[in-house]
C-alpha cells in the first residue's frame, strides 16, 4: 500500500508540475505583455508631450529646426536617452541626446530600425548596459493631415517601476501555482480511495486465480502421488532458490505459476502409463513426453496462464542439450526452467511415491551435484546447495496444510505487489 501512495504522490506531483508550467507560462507571457504595454504607454505619452500637435517637417525653416532641437534638448528628462526627428524622406532633421546616456546612445546607434510606414506607433524593448530601454517610432502628421515625417524617442524604464511590475508578475505566477496545487491536492484522497477499491477487487481476483491454479496443480499432482505436497514443496524451494539467484519479480511470477502447473499436461496421460510401477518402455516414454506439449496447449487458451509456459515447456530440458522436447542447452533454457528443474528433481528424489521410497537428503544432493553441468545448470545447483539442507529439514515432512500456510504469503508477496519498473 505504501508503494501505491508513493506512485500516486509522484504522479500528482508530475501533474501539478505540468499544469503549473502551463499556467505559469501563460500568466508569465500575459503579464510580460502587460509590462510591455505599460512601459510603451508611458514612453509614448512622454514622446507625444513633445509634439502634441505634430510637426510639419515639410515647411520647417532652419531657425525652426534649431528651435525644435533646443526644445528637445530641454525636454529630455532623466528618463530619455535621445529624441530624433526625420522628414518624410527619412532624413534626420535634428536630435537631442541626454548627456547622462551618451554611452548607451553610441550602442543604440549600432542598431538599425524601420520607419513606421503603416501609420502606427512601433516600439522595441531591449537592454543595454543593465538598463531596460524602449524605442518608440511614431509617424508625424503635417498640417494637411498627411505624413510629414517620423519621430523617434528612446526611453529608459525606471528601475523602481520595473521592479514593481516584476514583483506583480512573480506574485501572479505564484498565485497561479498555488491555485493549481489547491486543485491537485484534493485529488489525492479521492484517487487513493478509488485505488483502494480497485486494489481490493484486483487482489480478490488474483487470489481467486491463484487458488484455482493451486487446486488444479494439486489435483494433477495427486494422479501420480498420494497428496499434493509436491506442488507446495517445489514452489517453496523454487521461490527460495530464485531469491538466492536474484530473479526479478515478473520472473518470480512465471516461476510460481509454472511450479503449480508444471505437469498440467499429465492430465492427458493414461493411468497405465502414468502410474506404472516399473520402468517405461520406449513407446510408453514417448507418450509420457507428450505431456509437455499437451500442457502448453492447455494453458494457451489463457493469457494469464501463459506466464507458466517457460517452466511447463522447458523443465525437462537438460543443460547439456540431452533433454526434451526441443533439446535446448545451457542458457538457451529459460532461467526459471533451469531453477525449477533442480527443485523438481530434488523433491521427486526426497519424496515418497507409490513406486519408490524417499531418498536421504545427502544422496539426493550428491545426485544433483553429479549431474551439474549435464542435467542441471551448475550455478543453480551451487546456489541451491547453500540453503537446501535447512529448508528441507523445515518442509520435507511438513503437512499439506502447513505447506499451504507457509507458501501463501510468499506467493501473494510477488503477485499482489507491483513489479519493479
Amino acid at each position: 500500500m505504501l508503494e501505491i501512495h508513493r506512485i500516486v504522490i509522484k504522479r500528482l506531483f508530475l501533474a501539478w508540475l505540468a499544469l503549473s508550467i502551463v499556467a505559469g507560462t501563460a500568466i508569465y507571457i500575459y503579464e510580460i505583455e502587460k509590462i510591455d504595454d505599460t512601459i510603451v504607454a508611458h514612453a509614448a505619452a512622454e514622446a507625444e508631450r513633445f509634439a502634441p500637435d505634430g510637426i510639419d517637417t515639410a515647411s520647417l525653416t532652419a531657425a525652426e529646426i534649431e528651435s525644435l532641437r533646443l526644445k528637445a534638448q530641454h525636454f529630455i528628462s532623466k528618463n530619455f536617452v535621445v529624441l530624433e526627428t526625420y522628414d518624410q524622406s527619412e532624413k534626420k532633421l535634428f536630435e537631442a541626446v541626454n548627456p547622462a546616456y551618451e554611452a548607451i546612445e553610441k550602442e543604440l546607434a549600432k542598431t538599425a530600425h524601420r520607419f513606421p510606414r503603416d501609420g502606427q506607433h512601433h516600439y522595441e524593448r531591449f537592454n543595454i548596459g543593465g538598463e531596460t530601454l524602449v524605442r518608440i517610432l511614431m509617424p508625424l502628421t503635417g498640417s494637411a493631415g498627411v505624413s510629414a515625417g517620423y519621430f523617434e524617442a528612446v526611453f529608459v524604464v525606471d528601475q523602481e517601476e520595473l521592479a514593481h511590475l516584476q514583483a506583480d508578475l512573480e506574485r501572479f505566477v505564484l498565485i497561479a501555482l498555488l491555485c493549481v496545487l489547491g486543485t491537485t491536492l484534493p485529488l489525492y484522497p479521492v484517487i487513493i480511495s478509488l485505488n483502494r477499491d480497485v486494489l481490493r477487487f484486483s487482489s480478490e481476483v488474483v487470489k481467486g486465480n491463484l487458488d484455482t491454479v493451486s487446486v488444479l496443480g494439486t489435483a494433477i499432482a495427486q494422479r501420480d502421488s498420494d497428496t499434493g505436497d509436491h506442488n507446495y514443496r517445489v514452489t517453496l524451494y523454487a521461490i527460495r532458490l530464485a531469491e538466492a539467484i536474484g530473479t526479478e519479480k515478473m520472473d518470480m511470477r512465471s516461476l510460481i505459476l509454472g511450479a503449480f502447473l508444471h505437469d498440467v499436461g499429465k492430465i492427458g496421460i493414461s493411468d497405465n502409463i502414468l502410474l506404472k510401477p516399473g520402468k517405461l518402455d520406449e513407446g510408453e516414454f514417448a507418450i509420457m513426453r507428450t505431456h509437455v506439449d499437451l500442457g502448453v496447449r492447455i494453458i494457451g487458451a489463457s493469457a494469464w496462464l501463459l506466464a507458466a509456459r517457460e517452466v511447463i515447456e522447458c523443465h525437462h530440458e537438460k543443460y547439456d542439450g540431452g533433454g526434451y522436447p526441443r533439446g535446448l542447452r545451457g542458457e538457451e533454457i529459460p532461467l526459471v526452467a533451469r531453477i525449477f528443474a533442480v527443485v523438481d528433481v530434488f523433491d521427486a528424489l526426497t519424496s515418497r511415491r507409490p513406486y519408490k521410497e524417499p531418498w536421504p537428503f545427502d544422496k539426493a544432493m550428491d545426485t544433483l551435484e553429479q549431474d551439474a553441468g549435464s542435467h542441471f545448470d551448475p550455478r543453480v545447483v551451487a546456489a541451491f546447495k547453500t540453503f537446501a539442507a535447512a529448508l528441507h529439514a523445515e518442509i520435507g515432512n511438513a503437512s499439506e496444510s502447513d505447506l499451504s500456510a507457509r507458501m501463501r504469503p510468499l506467493v501473494e508477496r510477488y503477485y499482489l505487489r507491483s513489479p519493479p519498473r
